[in-house]
Parts: structure tokens; C-alpha cells; sequence
């Protein structure tokens, strides 16, 4: 459940990543010329609350997706018991002999001739 619960707020802070990235203005190029306008009209608090929203929601997301991973513990693949069964299942029949060790192909004899289908 807590797993559920992390990831589910990782989704929701990476959205909110793309967009305080959307929003923000880019520091270079053409766009780079006019930011001084727009410093002395006080948007430079709200360029740095972006800044800062951003660099929390990473760290969130990074801190969500460590607690999502460490909840969901051993038991959290679907099927690990199953899988482990079949493998231990083969282990034990390939020491008995039932199996071979390398399972084995039939190699076709030299004379048979090829079918005109697979031509």
C-alpha cells in the first residue's frame, strides 16, 4: 500500500517538475536579452521560487522512488514464489536424472532431402 502511495506522488512531482520547467525562462539564447525588463518589474522572486520548486520536487521524486522501492521488498514481483518453484522444480529433476544437463537438439540427417515448401 505505502508502495502504491509513493508512487503515485512520484507521478504527481514529476508533473509538477515539467511543469515549473515549462514555465520557467530560458537563461540563454535570444530570450536571454530581455530578462533584465523583467527583473526590475519583480519577477526575479518568482524565477527564484521556480528554481527552488524545482530542485524540491527532484529531490522528492528521487526520495518517493528510494521509500517506493524499499516498500515493496522482496514480495513486490509478481510471481517471484512461483518462478523460484519451477527453478528449484528443474534443479531437482536435472539431479535425479530425469532431465538432461544441456537439453539436446536433433541434428537432421545429411541424406534427407530439403521439402520444396521451405524453398
Amino acid at each position: 500500500m505505502l508502495s502504491m502511495i509513493c508512487i503515485i506522488l512520484t507521478l504527481l512531482a514529476s508533473v509538477l517538475v515539467i511543469l515549473a520547467v515549462l514555465v520557467q525562462n530560458p537563461k540563454s539564447g535570444m530570450a536571454a536579452n530581455f530578462g533584465a525588463s523583467n527583473q526590475v518589474m519583480g519577477v526575479r522572486e518568482t524565477t527564484n521560487f521556480l528554481e527552488r520548486f524545482t530542485w524540491t520536487m527532484a529531490i522528492a521524486i528521487a526520495v518517493l522512488s528510494l521509500v517506493a522501492t524499499l516498500a515493496m521488498g522482496r514480495g513486490g514481483v509478481a510471481g517471484d514464489s512461483e518462478i523460484s518453484d519451477d527453478a528449484r522444480m528443474l534443479q531437482e529433476q536435472v539431479i535425479e536424472g530425469q532431465l538432461p544437463a544441456m537439453p539436446q537438439a536433433e541434428i537432421p540427417a545429411a541424406d534427407e532431402t530439403v521439402p520444396a515448401e521451405a524453398e
